[in-house]
């Protein structure tokens, strides 16, 4: 058996999207600068004009699933750093944003196989939200690092060549085609030979 862990090293190669909530832009725009430390200190070139990090901008919190979606279906980039502040109010508004927002990006996750990072803040308040964006400790380097490591670890687990059932793939077989279509071919092959 074996053990996988990201690692933090490497980064030269990797690709990252961050897509960035503007409404509560005062908190967002320095839980990006925490990102973008992070990723420099990396090893990561974070300008907007080079190669590895793309930025979105969207209206708010809850646009960002669907735009890290379309971004993740691009197979672009090894991780996507979503970045928000939903803060209560007084009507239950803040529950519904909340709530569809983290369904959205762990959605996004499963359904394309990328990581993508829940780095949206959901605070009672703005001193809250600022604390956590700077003026006690900016999770936008957390959020940083939780891209790192897990886009190292999918190109472990990706580099394994498993069908979906567990079973290990024999040399030479093509990974991306599913396990019926391997077999398929594998008929069709035996068919020639026989003729």
């Amino acid at each position: 058996m074996a053990v996988f862990e990201g690692t933090f090293t490497q980064t030269d190669q990797m690709r990252f999207a961050i897509v960035i909530g503007r409404f509560n832009d005062l908190v967002t725009t320095k839980l990006l600068e925490g990102c973008q430390d992070c990723l420099k200190r990396h090893g990561v070139n974070t300008d907007p004009n080079g190669t590895q990090v793309d930025y979105a901008w969207v209206p708010g919190s809850f646009e960002v699933p669907l735009v890290a979606r379309q971004l993740a279906l691009t197979n672009r980039y090894d991780a996507i750093i979503c970045l928000g502040a939903i803060i209560k109010g007084q009507t239950p508004h803040f529950d519904y944003v909340a709530a569809e927002v983290s369904k959205g990006i762990a959605a996004t996750g499963f359904q394309t196989g990328v990581p993508v990072i829940f780095g949206v803040l959901t605070t009672d308040t703005m001193q809250q939200a600022l604390e956590r964006a700077g003026i006690k400790s900016n999770l936008g380097w957390n959020y940083a690092m939780s891209a790192l490591e897990m886009a190292s670890l999918m190109h472990q687990v990706k580099g394994l060549g498993v069908e979906p059932q567990g079973n290990h793939l024999s040399a030479g077989a093509n990974p991306t085609l599913p396990a019926a279509a391997m077999k398929s071919a594998a008929i069709d092959e035996a068919i020639g030979q026989e003729k």
